[in-house]
């Protein structure tokens, strides 16, 4: 009988939780304390760090003894400015050939417009100025019948104008031949290939006739290759079947130098170079 109410005495204790209250109110006490001492400046390590910036950017150092040495102060020259290599000197003979190729050309591009104004109003021909040449781009429907490769009578006395203009010049010329891609069998003409060769030939072979140098000529046939049109409507079939003469201007760069030269795409001399000078 004691013992039973022994234990009940000790079961009903409840002053128990005063223990954990006041463990919780030491763990609180330390917080705060912590707390206020990081948040206290050490008024003599704060000195010593400012110091230590002010010396540092002033180029002053400290010795272990509390001494300030003074860094020497490093002095950088100016950097020197580069100079370029000077170009070479321009030939003046070379100089003035070059300009004078080159109003010659000019001069040529105007007097073949004018000896083909009538056709050239009507957008047939077409003749554009590069800066390696001349191009002149002719409508194969006003030289030649469909399918064929002799000259009509009103083509023969424009292309005769145009020959007396390049007579007396020494430019190269390359004449050439160009179709849409419709194919062609014929006993002549098996296909478009040579249709657009002797297109070519036939038009050489009238420049040789009224004056032109054989050795300045080339004759070229490229059928369909090189279309400037869609091949899909008549329109752009119309403006692929047609002859180019190119009369190329050699001229010196006027730089005298012997780098390589890119060659625009768009340029029609472009078409005529071998592929290891086009760029």
């Amino acid at each position: 009988m004691r013992r039973r109410r022994k234990l009940d005495e000790e079961h009903d204790n409840h002053e128990r939780w005063l223990v954990s209250y006041a463990d919780f109110i030491t763990l609180l006490f330390a917080f705060f304390v912590v707390m206020y001492s990081l948040s206290s400046v050490n008024e003599g390590k704060y000195r010593v760090l400012s110091d230590s910036l002010v010396q540092a950017f002033r180029n002053v150092n400290i010795n272990d003894s509390g001494e300030q040495i003074v860094l020497p102060k490093v002095s950088i020259a100016p950097s020197q400015p580069i100079t370029r290599p000077a170009p070479p000197a321009v030939d003046p003979a070379v100089e003035q050939r070059r300009q004078q190729a080159a109003q010659r050309m000019r001069s040529m591009a105007d007097e073949i417009r004018r000896v083909l104004s009538p056709l050239t109003g009507s957008g047939q021909v077409n003749v554009t100025e590069g800066a390696f040449g001349v191009s002149v781009e002719i409508n194969a429907s006003l030289l030649f019948a469909p399918g064929e490769a002799a000259l009509g009578s009103n083509a023969v006395s424009a292309l005769q104008a145009v020959a007396q203009v390049l007579a007396p010049a020494e430019f190269p010329i390359t004449v050439e031949g160009h179709t849409d891609n419709v194919p062609i069998s014929t006993f002549r003409f098996p296909s478009n290939w040579e249709l657009s060769a002797v297109r070519a030939s036939t038009v050489a072979r009238l420049f040789i006739d009224n004056g032109v140098a054989p050795p300045r000529l080339t004759a070229a046939g490229y059928a369909d290759q090189r279309p400037v049109a869609d091949n899909a409507d008549e329109e752009g079939r119309g403006r692929n079947r047609r002859v180019t003469i190119l009369i190329e201007s050699r001229v010196a760069d006027p730089e005298g130098q012997a780098g390589p030269t890119t060659i625009p795409p768009d340029d029609p001399i472009r078409s005529i170079l071998p592929e290891d000078l086009q760029g």
